[in-house]
């Protein structure tokens, strides 16, 4: 892999905040530290007004100076084919607005919720099925925080609470700590998952003060990253995982099956032996979830089933994700295969 000049030195930042306050907020300085022409890549400013690019530079530099097809990049680069509007796809995907009971809490299976903890990503993956979820009417005061545990209490089925946003990482750590204590003391929930990719593209999010919060906590953890290629996994994220492990925690990986990035038996299959040696249990492969303006990323169900049975033939089982669909208004995941 060849890095351009221009993205070193490598670890600019130690802190992981001081790193997401210096994410790449532009195409062209994207692709300058790249040597990419934006005409050469049908890039586009306009992808980007509703949508901004976003881009922390620890994943900028695992990027391939030079290459306009580097998997990493093209999720990442705002271009011209978001603009096209697809009667089959739709800005809520999943039907989360009629399962928001409370700000904060998204409540569409029996038995777990998800509380959007923050509005803020590190990264913005051009197909993230949130691209236009209503953060600004999901922002919490501490009252209403308050109002949301208080949901928690009054719903005794529920046994597992689900950090998600945005990224639920990009909220500091002492609010993250008093909030799972909260939730600690509701006596029906057992099991606490975080859902974030912020230690894939910075690293550093996985410090001490995140390992003591997480790693005492009475409530069962399992921290669940977002990888979908295996060029995402630096060695700073195996290190990471490995405290994490030490710490007592799960770690699993869900990705998402996206065209040009990851379509093939080859990929997936590199990513999952991958996720292994760095101490990460492949969990899921989603089929995108279909959000307006990431129909090209989409790939047909019969060809993911192709390639999904190639998988099975080359993998242990234990290194075989699941491939799983999320439709509106049901009640679980679907198990495509």
């Amino acid at each position: 892999m060849s890095i351009s000049p221009i993205s070193q030195p490598i670890n600019l930042y130690s802190d992981w905040k001081a790193e997401l306050s210096h994410c790449v907020s532009s195409i062209d300085d994207l692709l300058i530290q790249l040597g990419l022409n934006a005409d050469d890549l049908s890039a586009t400013e306009q992808a980007a007004i509703d949508f901004p690019i976003k881009v922390p530079q620890p994943f900028v530099q695992l990027m391939e100076y030079g290459n306009p097809n580097d998997p990493l990049l093209k999720q990442v680069l705002p271009i011209s084919s978001e603009l096209a509007i697809d009667s089959n796809f739709s800005t809520d995907p999943v039907d989360e607005s009629n399962y928001n009971p409370v700000p904060g809490i998204v409540h569409k299976y029996h038995n777990r919720v998800l509380m959007i903890i923050s509005p803020n990503c590190a990264i913005n993956c051009r197909y993230c099925f949130r691209r236009h979820f209503p953060y600004d009417e999901n922002r919490q005061s501490k009252q209403q925080w308050l109002e949301a545990l208080d949901y928690l209490k009054t719903k005794p089925e529920i046994n597992e609470v689900i950090y998600s946003g945005g990224d639920p990482l990009a909220a500091n750590d002492n609010f993250l700590r008093w909030l799972t204590a909260e939730i600690e003391s509701i006596s029906h929930i057992k099991r606490l998952r975080i859902h974030s990719r912020l230690p894939v593209v910075i690293p550093a999010r996985i410090d001490e003060p995140l390992i003591n919060w997480l790693g005492h906590t009475r409530l069962k953890p399992t921290f669940v990253l977002h990888i979908n290629h295996a060029n995402e996994i630096s060695t700073e994220l195996s290190q990471g995982v490995d405290r994490l492990k030490q710490a007592g925690i799960s770690v699993l990986n869900q990705s998402v099956l996206l065209k040009g990035i990851n379509d093939s038996s080859d990929q997936l299959i590199a990513l999952s032996e991958k996720l292994f040696d760095a101490g990460i249990m492949p969990y899921y492969l989603h089929m995108l979830d279909p959000v307006q303006g990431a129909s090209h990323f989409d790939i047909p169900k019969g060809q993911a089933v192709e390639i999904f049975s190639q998988i099975q033939t080359e993998l242990p089982g234990f290194l075989v994700p699941k491939l799983v669909q999320e439709r509106a208004g049901e009640s679980a995941k679907s198990l495509i295969l």
